[in-house]
């Protein structure tokens, strides 16, 4: 009997998956602090480097599934990262990043000023239940459609097999509050970098950890100040 636990106990180890979940790289409008939301930006010049750094970092890793959200953002970076794999790269509506309704296309400076009560509620009393901007989704909203995804490209994969999923900063992070077990109120206490790189690993998705947070080492040295602005 004690052979026979050892046996499932390795064969459990070794059918541990791999998620890579990656936030695309930065664009412009990133820098300059204007809330993107659905608005399809493009790379910056600095944000295509990033995604081609971290394309070579993962450089002979074997990749067997690879979805990203359809905006051009999110699939720059995907393509960057399979370089000359053969994969197909599929875009699911679902990863798209949270609606910011009338918040779109705005600084962040100047809704401090005009919407600072409900922007002062989104950046440090997020919810469930807490639109993100007027007219505009809320994180419980992004949950209900991205988590699926999530559960679907694990059941695809076998063995030790790798999958992609390249989104965005509030899709990222909702997904790593259920898998780390955090409520949505505490969304804002990890930072998701431009490019950043988080794996998960487990044998299903009950078992998921998250093996590497926010890794963005191709981008700068570090404890370097690699710039981040709101979403």
């Amino acid at each position: 009997m004690p052979r026979a636990r050892d046996d499932r106990a390795r064969e459990g180890y070794r059918r541990r998956m791999n998620l890579l979940l990656v936030r695309h790289g930065e664009t412009p409008w990133n820098r300059e602090g204007r809330y993107q939301g659905r608005t399809d930006v493009d790379l910056s010049a600095d944000g295509e480097a990033q995604a081609r750094a971290l394309g070579a970092r993962l450089a002979g890793l074997p990749i067997a599934i690879a979805i990203c959200s359809p905006l051009r953002r999110t699939r720059a970076t995907a393509q960057a990262i399979l370089g000359e794999r053969t994969v197909e790269l599929e875009t699911d509506e679902a990863l798209i990043e949270i609606s910011h309704g009338q918040w779109e296309g705005q600084l962040a400076s100047d809704l401090e000023m005009s919407h600072a009560e409900m922007l002062g509620t989104w950046r440090s009393r997020p919810d469930r239940d807490v639109p993100a901007g007027p007219g505009a989704e809320t994180l419980g909203d992004v949950e209900e459609r991205a988590w699926p995804v999530l559960v679907r490209t694990i059941a695809r994969l076998s063995g030790d097999e790798t999958a992609l999923i390249v989104a965005h900063d509030a899709v990222n992070r909702v997904l790593l509050c259920r898998v780390l077990g955090l409520p949505l109120t505490r969304v804002w206490t990890f930072r998701q970098s431009p490019a950043a790189l988080n794996i998960l690993s487990g044998s299903s998705i009950a078992d998921l950890q998250v093996a590497r947070l926010n890794d963005a080492e191709h981008v700068g040295p570090l404890l370097a100040d690699v710039r981040h602005r709101a979403l």
